[in-house]
């Protein structure tokens, strides 16, 4: 999100200055904080990629260093590396009207050294996602500290962990313990998924089918780039539209895929049938039915109980059934950070209160002028959100240059009712749910998670629309 944030505004309004603050000590994010075994996309590459820097390849679900390498270039090629201030992290910014300014104060290096850094900017955009790098989250269960194993967590993963002819227990269900499994399974002796509760599990082709086609037609690589973006777009809103409308079918039509792959015997309805409906959490997909694969080899095996405790030897589960381990990872999800990176907001002298406001276009705030955030989409790639949010901005800034205006700043009709802002039930969501700020119940307070549409709302609607106040 900040290097396309920067590359674009660079690009489209070169006599703007740009300074990007990164807490960390290098770039990259989640795809360079993340090594655990197999790590990759859950989105399409080429609506995870931006619109404006083709993805090159018709991988569709790229690994980790893949999408890690797509930043360095794009970064390089956008001249966005020398903007980047790295082990800069922003603690406060305090806007003031008279000035029209941000006043923003970040440590540098280590926090506990006490070095900080000011600057003041017209325009404050954190593009900082909402997964608290730290840590994830980790439950606790009893007995723990007798486990005679390794117990690990996929976000911080030990650099030399030797895992060969092991006995592996992954406790989790969601992405990441879909891509351990199949990762693991290989030189392990057995991996085991451990899950509470399942998960929506769907297989999709590792290459694109629309790119492979259109690269042996050899069409031109813009060609192949923009008619794959705009296939997949379709499919995901196709399908995600009719899993809201018709819960059941899409039930229906998930079960009978996976009930295809699974080896014989293998209870489709007790490890691979949520008790949600499709999209109320995130679906995950897997790439060339790899984890079916494993499941079929043996080489791997599902399991669906709660754990009583860890024993020495691995875990006694509340069925009665004891689990061998030599290692357990606890992909059990993230933390969700401090909205906006954990900064403390100032506007005009008063603390800000997040939760009292209320998302424009879900990218401004009410009564906040100058701020821009970007949150991308939770049922499609976060990339095409990003993106609207891009052009949006650029447009933004473009329209006060050439009005003489200073300050922009969404205010909200009374009336305006208000909803939550991100509406899945996934568990690091509703942790933090209390702490974010609302929707409304039309738009532009409202967007419908549908790309298609918000393209109209965001980037296709007027800037001056008359919610906008301008200064």
């Amino acid at each position: 999100s900040g290097v396309g944030a920067a590359a674009q505004v660079r690009e489209r309004l070169p006599k703007k200055s740009v300074a990007v603050f990164e807490s960390r000590a290098a770039k990259g994010g989640t795809w360079d904080l993340f090594r655990y075994p197999g790590v990759r996309s859950d989105s399409d590459m080429f609506t995870f990629g931006y619109t404006w820097r083709p993805w090159q390849s018709d991988v569709a679900l790229a690994d980790g260093p893949l999408i890690r390498e797509y930043i360095d270039t794009v970064a390089e090629e956008y001249d966005v590396d020398r903007l980047i201030r790295y082990q800069h992290r922003i603690t406060r910014a305090a806007w003031d009207s008279e000035n029209a300014r941000w006043t923003v104060t970040a440590t540098v290096g280590d926090p506990g050294a006490g070095e900080t850094v000011t600057l003041t900017a017209s325009f404050l955009w954190s593009c900082a996602g909402y997964y608290r790098y730290e840590r994830g989250f980790q439950p606790t269960w009893p007995g723990m500290a007798d486990f005679q194993g390794e117990v690990v967590h996929p976000q911080h993963w030990p650099e030399h962990l030797d895992y060969n002819g092991k006995r592996v227990v992954v406790i989790g269900s969601g992405a990441t313990a879909v891509t351990l499994v199949p990762a693991m399974a290989p030189d392990a002796e057995h991996v085991t998924m451990l899950q509470r509760t399942p998960t929506y599990v769907l297989a999709r082709a590792r290459h694109d089918p629309v790119a492979l086609l259109l690269n042996r037609l050899r069409m031109p690589d813009r060609v192949v780039y923009r008619v794959a973006r705009w296939a997949n777009i379709l499919q995901a809103v196709g399908f995600y539209k009719f899993s809201m409308r018709w819960p059941g079918r899409a039930k229906a039509m998930i079960r009978k895929s996976v009930e295809r792959q699974l080896p014989e015997g293998m209870d489709v309805d007790e490890h691979f049938a949520p008790p949600y409906n499709p999209w109320e959490q995130r679906l995950c997909f897997v790439p060339n039915n790899d984890l079916f694969k494993v499941l079929r080899s043996g080489d791997a095996s599902v399991v669906t109980d709660t754990i009583e405790t860890f024993t020495p030897s691995g875990l006694k589960l509340r069925s009665g059934t004891e689990l061998p381990a030599d290692v357990v990872v606890t992909a059990t999800g993230f933390q969700m950070q401090l909205p906006f990176g954990g900064i403390d907001f100032v506007v005009d002298g008063e603390p800000m209160d997040l939760p009292s406001k209320i998302a424009y276009k879900a990218l401004m705030l009410s009564d906040v002028p100058n701020f821009f955030f970007t949150l991308g989409y939770t049922n499609a790639s976060w990339t095409l959100k990003a993106d609207l949010v891009i052009d949006y901005v650029c447009r933004l800034l473009a329209h006060l240059d050439q009005h003489d205006l200073r300050t922009a700043v969404p205010v909200p009709d009374p009336a305006l009712q208000r909803r939550p802002l991100m509406l899945l039930s996934s568990g690091y969501i509703q942790r933090s749910a209390h702490l974010l700020p609302s929707e409304g119940d039309r738009a532009p307070w409202r967007l419908e998670q549908n790309y298609l549409i918000d393209r109209k709302v965001i980037n296709r609607a007027r800037i001056d629309d008359g919610v906008l106040r301008f200064t």
